[in-house]
């Protein structure tokens, strides 16, 4: 057993497909089949269903592959530690975020602080930080959503309310508040699935029996309240956006009310994965973005008073 056996293993255990993991390890599929068909010979088991062309990792490979992503967890880790003994530098840190804007005013304080950090930023969904966790690509994910993993540590940044907001003229736009029930006619601008605002929406009304109707979705949240301000329906939006966009005035104009529901509210955490080994640059990252307000960062000038 060698170690090209096992990350072959591993990439054809993520997709359960041959030619997908042919083409992310950049081998052909027969030098993949073959691989696997030696490792199997060689474990005395088949770690794989097989039915004609496709394939099913079974419960003993389910078994191995824990042990397999820890050994080559370990040995990445490894390699790392060793570069960044030899660079002298902070090393690098990976991080995942549903949006970019979201954690672009942290990242600029980061670097303000520890420029000589080597820091790469990701935008992915939650299903997708998830995958880049376990397969160690990213060290941290700022996610509004739950994160599955048992070996996940997570820390809550900032928990914000989320208003309803809605084109000018609205029959509601004069209220203070709303129930689902008063909306649950309406036609909403919403992000995809995957996507904390769409999830959030789903849950709302799922607790209420409620069927959504879409009028447009995206994959930027930042577009909501501009598709809102041209009439294409209502949508949630978090409540800072509100004040970022009365204090820049640069937002399209809306008007806004709660929802009364409870838990119509958005929590962002930090979350890394447990016993991942972390570069300077990433521990540094970490204590700068837990120790202090993640709003003061978010929005300068602002203020914790108004989160």
């Amino acid at each position: 057993m060698d170690l090209l056996q096992l990350r072959y293993f591993r990439t054809v255990a993520r997709y359960e497909h041959i030619s997908r993991a042919a083409a992310e390890l950049h081998v052909s599929q027969p030098s993949v089949s073959r691989t696997i068909a030696r490792l199997e010979d060689e474990l005395g088991t088949p770690l794989f269903d097989r039915e004609g062309r496709r394939i099913q990792l079974n419960p003993y490979g389910a078994v191995f592959l824990r042990h397999v992503e820890r050994a080559l967890s370990e040995l990445d880790d490894g390699r790392m530690a060793l570069r960044e003994a030899r660079g002298g530098g902070l090393g690098r840190v990976s991080v995942a975020s549903e949006t970019l804007l979201t954690i672009a005013g942290l990242l600029a304080s980061f670097r303000a602080v520890f420029p000589r950090a080597d820091v790469r930023l990701f935008q992915a969904d939650a299903q997708e930080m998830e995958r880049r966790l376990r397969a160690r690509e990213v060290d941290f994910c700022v996610a509004s959503q739950a994160l599955r993993g048992e070996d996940l540590d997570s820390v809550e940044l900032a928990r914000e309310e989320v208003l309803l907001a809605m084109p000018l003229g609205h029959r509601l736009a004069r209220r203070e508040s709303v129930t689902i029930a008063e909306i649950a006619d309406e036609s909403f601008v919403v992000t995809r699935p995957g996507h904390w605002q769409r999830e959030l929406l789903e849950r709302l009304f799922a607790a209420e029996e409620r069927t959504l109707t879409v009028s447009c979705e995206g994959d930027e949240p930042a577009a909501t309240q501009h598709l809102i301000s041209a009439g294409l329906g209502i949508g949630l939006i978090p409540a800072m956006s509100r004040l970022v966009g009365a204090r820049d005035g640069m937002h399209p104009s809306v008007a806004w009310t709660h929802v009364d529901a409870a838990d119509c509210h958005r929590v962002l955490k930090l979350v890394w994965r447990q016993g991942a080994h972390l570069s300077e640059a990433a521990l540094r990252f970490r204590e700068f973005t837990t120790s202090r307000p993640f709003m003061t960062h978010r929005f300068p000038g602002l203020g914790t008073e108004q989160e």
